[in-house]
């Protein structure tokens, strides 16, 4: 997508965007206004607009200015996350209609971060996954983006667009089916990610057993597509200032194996590697964005299926930190991977340690669709995650991580149990 900054004018194609802040005088662009005559402002009326964060109104223009659609979208209060859903609703628009050519003209002056977030916002509401839709069906994707705020940072607005192509990365990843994405092919993904600053370590099936990764191993031995472990590592082009692990959780698809799901509950089980896709978004972007630390991305990529060589119920299983683990529920086996990786991670020289997974449901049932549980043993990084993710437009929720919950989960035949029982269950 190519990137513009341009003074305010009727001339631009496409859609024409136009942010208003909420609870603000609504001031139009005079040279808008004055080519509608009045009409504008009776539509916003009539439609209650209010400038809510990402509320838009729409309408056609009608051969008045050179843009096929006008789009008056709420900035809330003018914050970077409401920039961000304002950007985010034109892009969904533009998508909608099929326009490749898009101009913003945001209420005030846009900081560096409120321009990243912009393009960001307006990159992630214009995705679509439309790959198996016939070619009639596919609406086309933004080509050209105009920020018209002569003051704006280039700079800044390119950085939105790396973390935007990041997330739709990601994305990709995680929407394509099973069929497409598989052990083999995620690691082969994260392999052509390889450049000079980035490298990518690829373990087979047998390499992982031979180290002792006993839960990857075992979740993965049911499929005919075997298990695979990947390492990779981003080195900044100078010093490095630290250096930390990004750790994923990799099912590419999971049955729950012999503790099989019903239908409704495997219909998405495609998305089980989300977090080894977020792992590699991130690691798609740090070089155009010259981080200047060291980040390791880390994540086992298996299938968790059923078959004659399925892991089984009693099961025990060592982890590579010698720690072995009773099998009680085979659809308990996200964490059975991540006990492999984060052992691994913790040989490291790092400072710290992230890993992300769509580990459970009973985060979602504790919290909803809207929030991700999050667990921390470091205070600090709990609160700098947390102000990250407001920053972001995300939503953590910081829940307890006390020691009297290791009693629930203290095994009978191995050390431990991989599930503790329905309460307290994320």
């Amino acid at each position: 997508m190519q990137l513009h900054i341009d003074e305010f004018t009727l001339k631009h194609p496409g859609v024409l965007a136009i942010g208003l802040n909420e609870g603000a005088a609504r001031a139009l662009p005079p040279s808008l206004a004055a080519a509608f005559g009045g009409e504008l402002e009776r539509l916003l009326d009539d439609q209650d607009f209010k400038g809510k964060a990402g509320v838009s109104v729409t309408t056609r223009a009608l051969g008045r200015v050179a843009a096929t659609h006008l789009v008056f979208v709420g900035q809330g209060s003018g914050s970077v996350a409401d920039l961000r859903l304002a950007a985010g609703a034109v892009g969904h628009f533009a998508r909608e209609q099929g326009v490749r050519e898009v101009s913003f003209a945001p209420a005030g002056a846009l900081s560096e971060s409120a321009a990243e977030a912009i393009v960001e916002g307006l990159i992630t509401g214009n995705y679509r996954y439309d790959r198996f839709f016939a070619e009639s069906a596919r609406k086309a994707a933004i080509e050209r983006f105009v920020v018209l705020s002569p003051n704006a940072s280039l700079a800044a607005l390119e950085t939105g667009r790396v973390l935007g192509q990041a997330r739709s990365v990601a994305r990709d990843l995680v929407n394509a089916p099973a069929a497409d994405i598989y052990p083999e092919t995620l690691a082969a993904f994260a392999a052509g990610l390889a450049s000079e600053r980035v490298s990518v370590d690829v373990w087979d099936e047998v390499k992982v057993r031979d180290a002792g990764m006993g839960g990857i191993t075992g979740v993965g031995q049911g499929s005919d597509r075997k298990p695979r472990f990947v390492h990779m590592i981003y080195r900044p082009a100078g010093k490095s200032r630290g250096e930390i692990a990004l750790v994923g959780k990799g099912v590419t698809f999971d049955s729950g194996g012999l503790s099989i799901k019903p239908t409704d509950g495997m219909l998405t089980m495609r998305c089980d590697m989300g977090g080894a896709g977020a792992v590699i978004g991130v690691m798609s972007a740090l070089e155009a964005l010259n981080l200047p630390i060291t980040v390791h991305g880390i994540f086992a990529a298996a299938e968790n299926m059923i078959s004659g060589n399925s892991y089984k119920l009693g099961d025990i299983l060592t982890i590579l930190n010698g720690k072995t683990v009773e099998v009680l529920n085979t659809d308990a086996e996200g964490r059975l991977l991540l006990a492999d990786c984060l052992s691994y991670a913790s040989k490291l020289p790092v400072s710290h340690i992230v890993d992300l997974a769509t580990l459970t449901g009973a985060a979602v049932v504790a919290l909803g669709e809207h929030y991700t549980a999050m667990y921390a043993d470091d205070d600090a990084l709990a609160a700098a995650l947390s102000q990250a993710a407001a920053e972001s437009g995300e939503g953590f929720w910081r829940m307890p991580l006390e020691p009297l919950y290791k009693e629930l989960i203290k095994g009978e035949v191995g050390q431990l149990k991989n599930v503790g029982g329905r309460l307290a269950g994320s």
